[in-house]
């Protein structure tokens, strides 16, 4: 596994956040293109992908995916579980995280159904960048949710 850069992640997020990458579907009108975003950001941070078969975390096409490249609790199960390549992460308070990592929002009932990636974090706020609601540099606190999770983005140096 490759080390998590940061830097890489934020550029990317910030070039895209407010557009799309030509190289990628665009989830719009299949349910969002939060994850996916979030996805072509981790990339961007590990340049390397994870194509184990089912399990895993990829991109070569829109229909050539992981479910975990442009699902939310896909995602998550990938990051929390994934011990080889691609990036991993482990969830953690709301004040440990840095920016590079993402948040995910759920419901009450423990859905999660948004995707974000942190790009900014000061003692009072955290900002974020997201796709399907386009945004960069949004204060988490604009958002209306029930739960929020977040998890720090890791590699094997880390």
């Amino acid at each position: 596994m490759s080390r998590y850069d940061r830097e890489a992640a934020l550029r990317y997020a910030q070039q895209w956040a407010l557009s799309r990458n030509p190289n990628f579907l665009n989830f719009d009108r299949m349910g969002g293109d939060c994850t996916n975003f979030v996805s072509q950001c981790l990339y961007a941070g590990c340049r390397e992908m994870n194509y184990t078969p089912a399990q895993g975390w990829y991109y070569t096409s829109g229909y050539k995916r992981s479910p975990s490249w442009a699902g939310v609790e896909f995602l998550y199960q990938f990051l929390i579980k994934n011990r080889t390549q691609g990036p991993r992460a482990m969830e953690v308070d709301k004040q440990q995280v840095r920016p590079g990592d993402l948040t995910q929002l759920g419901h009450a009932n423990g859905t999660f159904y948004h995707s974000q990636l942190i790009v900014q974090v000061t003692p009072e706020e955290i900002y974020i960048a997201a796709h399907s609601y386009d945004c960069w540099m949004r204060p988490l606190s604009s958002y209306t949710y029930d739960r929020g999770r977040f998890l720090r983005v890791i590699g094997s140096e880390e």
